[in-house]
């Protein structure tokens, strides 16, 4: 029961950095330079990064979530 636990906290870390590392690649094509003010480049930063944390993990969360429900359908029957 412990490993199981263990696994799938492994599984979910690293689902949620894949995600994250995925998400800032394309967010890295967007050019955001004219949504900011001069100057104001690490504030500029720090949004992208908090973007690309709530997209990645949202994304991971789903396909985690879908992937655990696909388990459970043994149960359905």
């Amino acid at each position: 029961m412990m490993q199981s636990l263990g696994q799938e906290a492994l599984i979910s870390m690293i689902s949620h950095l894949v995600f994250i590392i995925i998400t800032w690649r394309v967010l890295q094509g967007i050019n955001l330079d004219p949504l900011l003010k001069k100057g104001r480049v690490f504030e500029g930063t720090i949004l992208l990064i908090f973007v690309t944390i709530a997209i990645g993990t949202t994304v991971s969360r789903f396909f985690l979530d879908f992937l655990q429900w696909s388990q459970q359908l043994i149960f359905l029957f």
